[in-house]
């Protein structure tokens, strides 16, 4: 088994992506979470460029790290200055990280067009700073900046660069491929000629893609297989541009498909997913649903064929266990859903043996998909559709009436008003709240009329709403569709209403995630699914057809 190093630059490299900015809390929560996952080394930052990253360094030492070692980004020397003079070794130096990376040319065009230094200039720079660094005491990795494109245009110049470094002490030299436009075959083949370039000074070198041509996970497998002993990249691709290899997909591929490999010290990647799911959050970006291994449709199975091929052995549509990621797999219900995807998305009502239930709920599935729902992520939704079509939803409130006004005055702020109008255990109640807009003033006097019944609701919160059109063609006069997803302390859960008016669409959406809540907090399954004299049984209206006002 070959040992690879796993480094991470999501704090650094990460960052330069379009969207990305994290706390320095949050660099320093990312860093616990990617220990615990038993990342190698973890890039801080640049303590040159801001005082957020000066204070990270101060402050990551006070967290105890149990596996990984923290890198403090760097660049060459600056011309006209010895290493001693510079202000980024100084920089370096007082980060008093145990890995400094240093950054330098290989591509002859870069040095004299960006740097505007000759050649000679450019090797004495990378020597210099890395033999400085280690008489400092430091461990230093030498970044190769456009390695590929410089070892392409000038291969016996792009040698000399990276043996400077070699001879000057960099315990590994990592070629990047800096514009994303190599192909993993360039990328093998300059690998082995770096690899022997290199052999003589005992150094091994590492790889460092960016994604411009969607390769870079290919490209750093590439380099692995040719010889790279160092990948580096970032959680969930995050970085300049389209982005720097994903760490979570290369992980994967290494510790699971890949063989005579081991990486994060031989642990298992169980953690992948709840690490790619927390830097999102953290980062406050959009989960990526079809992300490999760790989206959320990664394991998701819609067609009834799949469906049913899965139902008897998970290796017909499924390349791995989605557990060895801590994933899982997810049935989806749709129009193209068969029985086996209403069995699967039901087990907990266990109807799996009433044929003609499952038939009916999948008719609806698919008149109601056919006005404009999707239950992909409502499936709180689709958990009361179930319980409407077996008889057994029972509303624990009677909606009567709903009103929202909207005010605005020249210079003022706008004032938003929603009152409701419920029926709760045979008691009419009529409240009235205010808002940020209409769906908060709709959500806060639903819980005013309901709270006092239904108390567990001030542990529910909603998370996220999203607006869609459903048919575009109609312009103003389309129907809308809104999402909701709402949490409380235990599960989150997705509720989907549809209308022409998107203050209806949001109503019925409300209601669902309200409804959901109050049966998941029933103390069994199926418990008070009766009609009684406090919560009589009723059929709702069909969604386009309830009061309003």
């Amino acid at each position: 088994m070959r040992s690879i190093q796993i480094y991470d630059t999501t704090l650094r490299d990460g960052t330069q992506g379009e969207g990305v900015s994290l706390s320095l809390h949050d660099k320093l929560q990312i860093t616990r979470r990617l220990d615990e996952l038993g990342v190698d080394f973890i890039e801080g930052g640049y303590p040159l460029s801001n005082e957020k990253d000066v204070e990270y360094f101060q402050r990551v030492r006070q967290l105890g790290l149990e596996r990984a070692r923290i890198c403090a980004f760097g660049m060459t020397r600056h011309r006209g200055l010895s290493a001693a003079q510079d202000p980024g070794m100084q920089a370096l130096l007082a980060s008093q990280a145990p890995v400094c990376t240093i950054v330098g040319k290989t591509w002859d065009f870069h040095a004299m067009s960006v740097l505007r230094v000759s050649l000679e200039e450019n090797l004495a720079m990378i020597g210099d700073t890395i033999r400085f660094l280690v008489q400092a005491g430091r461990e230093v990795f030498y970044d190769a900046e456009h390695f590929f494109d410089g070892w392409k245009a000038k291969p016996d110049y792009a040698a000399q660069t990276i043996q400077a470094a070699a001879a000057a002490g960099a315990k590994v030299v990592i070629l990047c491929d800096t514009n994303g436009g190599a192909l993993p075959e360039e990328v093998a083949e300059l690998t082995r000629a770096a690899g022997q370039c290199l052999q003589s000074y005992g150094v091994a070198v590492g790889i460092h893609c960016h994604n411009d041509c969607e390769l870079a996970i290919a490209n750093t497998l590439a380099a692995v297989d040719a010889g790279a002993i160092q990948v580096q990249g970032t959680i969930n691709g995050l970085g300049e541009r389209c982005g720097n290899a994903d760490l979570v997909s290369v992980i994967a591929n290494l510790s699971l498909k890949k063989k005579g490999y081991q990486v994060l010290a031989g642990r298992r990647p169980e953690r992948l997913t709840e690490l790619s799911r927390f830097v999102y959050e953290t980062a406050n970006l959009n989960l990526r649903n079809a992300q490999p291994f760790v989206g959320q449709s990664a394991f998701a199975h819609k067609g009834g064929m799949h469906v049913h091929a899965v139902s008897k052995d998970s290796r017909t549509y499924e390349h791995i266990n989605p557990e060895l990621v801590g994933n899982a797999r997810r049935v989806l219900v749709s129009e193209l859903s068969g029985r086996s995807n209403i069995a699967a998305m039901t087990t907990k009502h266990n109807i799996a043996h009433d044929r003609a239930l499952m038939d009916r709920i999948l008719a609806e599935v698919v008149r109601l998909e056919n006005r404009g729902y999707q239950f992909e992520a409502a499936e709180a939704s689709f958990d009361l559709l179930v319980r409407r079509c077996r008889g057994a939803f029972t509303p624990h409130f009677e909606r009567v009436k709903y009103h929202v006004a909207v005010a605005a005055h020249d210079g003022a702020d706008v004032i938003t008003e929603a009152t409701v109008k419920l029926r709760v255990h045979r008691e009419l109640r009529h409240e009235v709240a205010e808002g940020d807009g209409p769906v908060n003033a709709l959500d806060a006097a639903l819980r005013k009329a309901l709270n006092g019944s239904f108390p567990s609701l001030r542990r529910m919160h909603l998370v996220d709403y999203k607006v869609r059109v459903v048919n575009s063609e109609a312009g103003t006069a389309a129907r809308i569709r809104v999402l909701i997803e709402s949490k409380d302390d235990q599960d989150s859960w997705g509720t989907v209403g549809v209308s022409e008016n998107v203050i209806e669409a949001s109503w019925l959406a409300l209601v669902d995630a309200i409804e959901y809540k109050l049966y998941k907090d029933e103390s069994a399954p199926d418990a008070g699914l009766a009609a009684s004299p406090e919560r009589p049984a009723a059929v709702l209206p069909e969604p386009d057809t309830l009061p309003s006002a």
